[in-house]
């Protein structure tokens, strides 16, 4: 309501403004016209009380000539005060008050004085008041000059006579004044009341013309809703048309009001011909479970028992016997609070149930070749395990791997690689038995579970599978490839307690028979030493990646010292590795880093300890109260020699914490760089080129000749620790030092002894002339961090010498 009719009421407010506008200022106009009448009256009775107090001498007179003169006195009071600035509203209340003004127009008078006196007929007046108030201040004058002279009794007649002559004069000029004072409030007035009566009568027209616009418009707006609606009844017919439910519109005796094309196709009958027939007439509801037929809930709605509702697995069965599954829904229609009638919508389930299936079937199936997937396989090896623990069945377990499939993939492309799996997994089907499982595990990767089958009989199912893939000859254009298996076998038994410990024994089986040359079936045995390390290093696996996603490697460092006592070449240290286990405990290298070279993960180890030691070092620099570090000697492993990406790593490293490279001496082993000589010497003159400087550990530890030397741009040779511990008792041990030595030297490198635990052996060292010392003999290892070196206890070497230095 209050949308329709603000407009209305808005005009109507704005008449009553104008209106009470007008009538309060025709009120301050009629109370100015009044004040005038009252300031002539009052100037007139003056004057006339004046003369007659010059002629009688009668005080009496007098004090009337007083009250009659203070009528205009007061006008004057509240115009001078008015014209202040600021005005002094109190002050001009007075003066309205005291010019005989009733109260309850004092405020329309100051406000229209205010805000009007200086605009067209008013200021007309207001000049004419001025004009009239001098001539009153000669009345004045006059009169105090008159009562002055008869009061002492000092009159004369000639006082009389000008008495009378001046008062005639200030009559006959004050009295034009008022005349035109009058005139102009009055014409002021019949002007203002014009232009007040065509505003109202502009805000009447306004107001009609808005009452035809609003007229127009709710019209429009009836006739849009109309549309809508009209709209809206195609739509929503156009809609159940077209929606794939069907849609039945039920009275409440439950005969057919309506149903959409949908309903019809379901159904089986034309709606023309099927509106006002029972729905029971037309077919039968069972429930899908049970077979019982009927639809209670239909009763139940229209019963106001429930509000609306759905039923699953329902059958309806029409009057030619076909069927069909469905889920019902019913809603209740209501009118004046009471259900009249339902709304059944029926959902044909077919192609859903079709879709479940394939779903189903999706979930348990490889889409590649049809086999049973992983999740599938692993689901009825774990029944498997149940059962052997339970019942003491023997199974088998196999682990595939196709041992020439990357190089036809990489080779052929995909769509070769998918058509040797399906002829893979056609052969591998005709060799098993009926109840056996194969099951595609990923990639080239594919298991086999043969329940209740002996041990002797999976060795020779194993076998039959490795030579039945050896003879298949897949040829992709024109381009034949031998095609063999690695097999891993587990025969499963109560000491397998789950799954993922079966497939890693005969993942980690497999991985041994690739191992010993591929194209071979390998049976785990628990008591395989072999084996248990590969087991044992796949452990570690988990374990190293676990560690660098806590954060817990850790640095240690341990100083190398120079062998010439008064040689003073700064702090040199080489930073260790070690690993904190998930009970704290620290771990040395020797336990995990074969297996992090077994499985790749070095390079990536590597990364972590050259950030963590450049960090460290930023840290001491930027603090500034630590020894500095001029050598920090790290060491890389094998795969990181030779990764163009390592390069990369290295050159966002330096410029992010700003350490020299030349404070930097990687350590490579001697054994890694001659295994691939060729990337390890350009690797070293690249990382050279920028800076670093490098040092040969292990040297002499393996088959290595002193020719390769020529080949790697090294800084520091470091002669391997199991000549330098014996080397007091083994002459050949100190005649091999001492050759080493001598030929780093002569190469330009210099050398670094480790292993030296003893003042003996550094002694040794010295006598030979090897330039560097390190071994616990100078200085254990310690936790490598901003306040290493710092608080250490180590010695110096001069302290270590027989000389108490």
């Amino acid at each position: 309501m209050l949308r329709l009719v603000w407009p209305f009421m808005a005009v109507a407010l704005l008449q009553a403004l104008i209106g009470g506008g007008s009538l309060f200022i025709l009120s301050g106009v009629r109370a100015y016209v009044g004040g005038e009448s009252l300031w002539s009256k009052g100037q007139k009775d003056a004057i006339h009380y004046l003369q007659r107090y010059g002629q009688t001498y009668d005080p009496e007179d007098f004090r009337r000539y007083q009250t009659a003169i203070a009528i205009p006195q007061g006008d004057r009071l509240f115009r001078t005060a008015l014209d202040q600035n600021p005005p002094d509203i109190e002050t001009a209340r007075r003066g309205a008050l005291a010019g005989g003004n009733h109260p309850d127009d004092v405020d329309s008078l100051i406000w229209l004085y205010r805000y009007f006196h200086e605009y067209s007929y008013f200021d007309e007046a207001v000049r004419r008041w001025i004009v009239g108030d001098a001539y009153l201040d000669q009345l004045e004058h006059l009169a105090g000059e008159m009562h002055a002279r008869i009061q002492a009794g000092a009159v004369s007649a000639g006082d009389l006579s000008y008495w009378g002559s001046r008062i005639q004069d200030i009559n006959d000029g004050v009295t034009p004044a008022a005349m035109a004072f009058s005139a102009a409030l009055g014409e002021g007035s019949r002007v203002l009341m014009r232009i007040l009566l065509v505003a109202n009568c502009l805000v009447g027209l306004a107001l009609i013309l808005l009452a035809v616009w609003r007229t127009r418009k709710l019209l429009r707006q009836q006739r849009a809703f109309e549309s809508a609606l009209d709209t809206e009844k195609e739509r929503a017919q156009t809609t159940l048309a077209a929606i794939g439910d069907g849609v039945v519109t039920l009275d409440a005796q439950e005969c057919i009001a309506y149903f959409n094309p949908a309903a019809e196709r379901m159904i089986g009958w034309d709606s023309a011909m099927a509106v006002g027939l029972p729905l029971r007439s037309l077919l039968r509801v069972f429930d899908e479970n049970s077979q019982e037929e009927g639809l209670p809930l239909l009763g139940q709605i229209l019963r106001g028992e429930v509000d609306g509702g759905s039923e699953s697995s329902k059958l309806i069965q029409r009057l030619d016997g076909t069927s069909v599954a469905v889920t019902l829904m019913g809603t209740p229609i209501h009118a004046d609070g009471r259900v009249v009638g339902v709304v059944l919508v029926m959902h044909d389930m077919t192609r859903e149930r079709q879709y479940m299936a394939s779903l189903s079937w999706q979930a348990t199936h490889d889409a590649l070749t049809g086999l049973t997937n992983r999740r599938e396989f692993e689901f009825r090896l774990k029944q498997a395990l149940e059962r052997s623990a339970h019942m003491d069945d023997r199974h088998a377990l196999m682990y595939l791997d196709l041992d020439q499939f990357k190089l036809v993939n990489d080779t052929c492309g995909h769509a070769a690689g998918d058509e040797l799996l399906r002829q893979v997994c056609s052969v591998l089907q005709q060799c098993l038995r009926e109840g056996d499982t194969l099951a595609r595990l990923g990639g080239d990767e594919f298991g086999i579970l043969l329940e209740n089958c002996p041990p002797d009989m999976a060795e020779q199912l194993g076998e039959r599978i490795r030579l039945t893939v050896q003879s298949l000859h897949f040829i992709w254009e024109a381009r034949p490839f031998n095609i063999t298996v690695s097999i891993g076998v587990v025969h499963v038994s109560s000491m397998l307690v789950s799954v993922e410990e079966a497939l890693r024994c005969a993942d980690m089986a497999c991985y041994m028979a690739k191992e010993k040359g591929r194209n071979r079936a390998q049976v785990f045995r628990p008591d395989d030493t072999e084996l248990s390390t590969r087991v044992g290093e796949m452990a570690w696996v988990q374990r190293i990646r676990l560690a660098l996603e806590e954060e817990r490697f850790c640095l240690f460092a341990q100083s190398i010292y120079p062998v010439d006592p008064h040689a003073d070449e700064g702090a040199h240290v080489e930073l260790l590795l070690r690993l904190n286990d998930e009970n704290g405990r620290l771990v040395a290298p020797i336990n995990f880093i074969p297996a992090a070279e077994r499985y790749g993960l070095m390079p990536e180890i590597d990364r972590w300890v050259v950030e963590s030691a450049f960090r460290t070092l930023a840290a001491r620099a930027a603090e500034g109260d630590y020894e500095p570090i001029q050598t920090c000697a790290i060491n890389l492993s094998g795969a990181t020699i030779g990764d163009e990406t390592f390069l990369d790593f290295l050159r966002e490293m330096q410029p992010r914490y700003g350490i020299a490279p030349a404070s930097i001496c990687f350590e490579i082993t001697e054994t890694s760089a001659i295994a691939n000589l060729v990337n390890a010497t350009r690797f070293i003159q690249e990382l050279k080129t920028l800076g670093y400087r490098f040092s040969l550990d292990d040297f002499c530890a393996g088959m290595s000749s002193f020719v390769y030397l020529k080949h790697l741009p090294v800084d520091y040779l470091k002669i391997d620790g199991s000549f330098i511990k014996d080397m007091l008792d083994d002459p050949i041990d100190r005649a091999m030092v001492q050759v080493i030595n001598q030929i780093g030297h002569v190469m330009g490198k210099r050398t670094v002894a480790e292993f030296v635990e003893s003042q003996e052996i550094l002694g040794v060292l010295r006598e030979i002339g090897v330039d560097y010392a390190q071994g616990y003999g100078l200085a254990r290892p310690q936790a490598f961090n901003r306040s290493f070196l710092r608080d250490s206890a180590m010695a110096t070497v001069e302290s270590n010498t027989t000389s108490g230095r």
